[in-house]
């Protein structure tokens, strides 16, 4: 067969390690043919093409981000975009697509499916927001250089008596701000799936720090927002707006700076910020998620050649297992409270 391959949207670290196990294991396995598309989607539309062969995959499993880049392109979004895609499978003869994204890159892929187009998905998030799933690669990475982070943060945190804000991804959903902070003892986590209140952060802050802990690590995921305004004459958290992506996502980030502002005017305690930002996404991968996408990418080879198209591979109970590509895009997955207020809350102090 011959199989085309994109990833699409944030990059993260596993990308080329599912590339590695789908060429790999298609070409020995089976004698597969594989085309890579070059940005995501975008490289479907303009019709842009790396050839994938063993040789060139065979040392990827540690590399970080994605030898065919990536991008925020919908095509879904623009006119004729679907029609192109389609054309440009049909052209370059390809067989199957497999698509590496997240939430907008396989909605889109589901879409297709059902204008047609063979197509199976591997998902990729690392903010492990995506349903069907248990997790995504590229989370396990992303929670250890936020903890890595946190450990380093409390040090100079405790030597200058300071409140430090550490700022992660997570546009709806905690995953990464509960798992770090959980790991590296942050006297506070704060999270998109529950507004939070400022007045109640800082009277927490004040007790710690009056009952003897001169200094704290607040960890605010990059979605999270207060109940309330901090000014009221602003009518908005302090960050100003942004853009929107070909997905009508705001780009994110800078909470934490309106935040550390607020908790130094409201108690007196010197506030400072770290944006973890895009190291979160960058280098090499954890070892668990070196095998998650090996899984996957091995898992997606075999899906393709069992025809069993519009598909996502999923972990559940430890076994990688297939489900629709629609259920898997369609609903966000969301951190259950009960990890908020029965774990993480024991140790907010």
């Amino acid at each position: 067969m011959r199989v085309g391959l994109l990833t699409g949207g944030g990059d993260c670290p596993g990308l080329n390690a599912v590339i590695r196990a789908v060429v790999v294991k298609g070409a020995r396995a089976y004698g597969d043919e594989f085309l890579g598309f070059a940005d995501g989607w975008r490289g479907v539309v303009e019709d842009h093409v790396v050839e994938l062969e063993v040789e060139r995959c065979r040392d990827l499993l540690p590399t970080g981000g994605t030898i065919l880049g990536t991008s925020r392109t919908n095509p879904l979004s623009q006119d004729g975009g679907a029609e192109r895609v389609i054309a440009t499978l049909a052209a370059r003869g390809i067989d199957a697509l497999v698509a590496i994204g997240g939430e907008d890159t396989l909605g889109v892929a589901a879409r297709l499916y059902e204008r047609g187009v063979q197509v199976v998905g591997v998902p990729k998030t690392i903010d492990n927001d995506l349903s069907g799933t248990e997790v995504t690669f590229g989370f396990d990475t992303a929670v250890q250089v936020a903890t890595d982070a946190i450990d380093r943060l409390r040090t100079t945190a405790e030597s200058h008596h300071r409140v430090i804000v550490c700022e992660v991804m997570g546009r709806h959903a905690g995953w990464i701000a509960v798992h770090a902070g959980i790991a590296g003892g942050a006297a506070e986590i704060l999270i998109p799936e529950e507004p939070f209140d400022i007045g109640a952060v800082c009277d927490r802050l004040r007790r710690r720090h009056e009952g003897g802990r001169f200094s704290s690590v607040v960890v605010v995921a990059e979605g999270a927002a207060p109940c309330e305004p901090f000014d009221p004459q602003a009518g908005d958290h302090g960050v100003a707006p942004a853009p929107l992506d070909e997905f009508g996502h705001v780009r994110l980030g800078g909470v934490s700076n309106a935040l550390a502002s607020e908790i130094e005017r409201r108690t007196g305690y010197e506030a400072r910020v770290t944006i973890l930002g895009h190291t979160q996404r960058g280098g090499t991968p954890t070892a668990f998620d070196r095998v998650l996408a090996t899984r996957f990418g091995v898992a997606a080879i075999e899906a393709v050649h069992d025809g069993d198209f519009g598909k996502m591979m999923a972990l559940q109970g430890g076994r990688i297992v297939r489900v629709g590509l629609a259920d898997a895009s369609g609903m966000a997955k969301n951190v259950d409270p009960a990890l908020v207020h029965d774990v993480a809350e024991v140790f907010l102090w």
